[in-house]
């Protein structure tokens, strides 16, 4: 039985083959030379965002100012900065960012797990290079958002300037 199996597959797989190049799919969407290029240019202009925790607080006060956060709906729910919007990462598009974030001049101040220490259960700390702050800011620069700052310090989450709310406080 697997010999006729074997059979019919070498003698089909070059109609298979041709008709596989007459019918080429599109190519994806996808532009990774763009990507990197777009990253170059964003670089200098995220190193002079990075703030401190005391700006990022002043900050937050400030009624032209969004609170971001884009980790999973699960995590933000069970715990998050108090104030925070939350927009998950893979869910930016276009429209869903400009219904959080109807002007483009609003400032966003981002964080991410890498900035809160003391609490691995709610905030585990991802692989510097791969830490969610670098694509949120290079996603929303691309969708032409500029007004954003990071947060730059490591934060104990038992810190008292920090306020936390979600399901879990602790």
């Amino acid at each position: 039985m697997k010999t006729s199996i074997h059979i019919i597959i070498v003698l089909l797989l070059p109609f298979v083959m041709q008709s596989q190049k007459k019918n080429k799919l599109p190519k994806s969407k996808v532009d990774y030379a763009t990507f990197l290029e777009m990253s170059e240019e964003i670089m200098q202009h995220r190193e002079e965002r990075l703030i401190t925790l005391e700006v990022f607080l002043a900050y937050m006060k400030d009624d032209n100012t969004i609170l971001l956060d884009t980790r999973s709906e699960a995590a933000y729910k069970k715990k998050h900065l108090k104030g925070a919007t939350h927009i998950n990462f893979s869910d930016f598009t276009k429209e869903e960012l400009t219904k959080h974030i109807p002007s483009k001049n609003t400032r966003i101040l981002i964080y991410c797990n890498n900035n809160i220490d003391g609490d691995l259960v709610h905030f585990a700390s991802k692989k510097a290079p791969l830490a969610l702050n670098i694509p949120t800011f290079i996603n929303l620069y691309g969708y032409g958002y500029k007004n954003i700052y990071e947060l730059s310090s490591l934060v104990q989450a038992k810190d008292k300037r920090l306020q936390f709310t979600g399901t879990v406080t602790k």
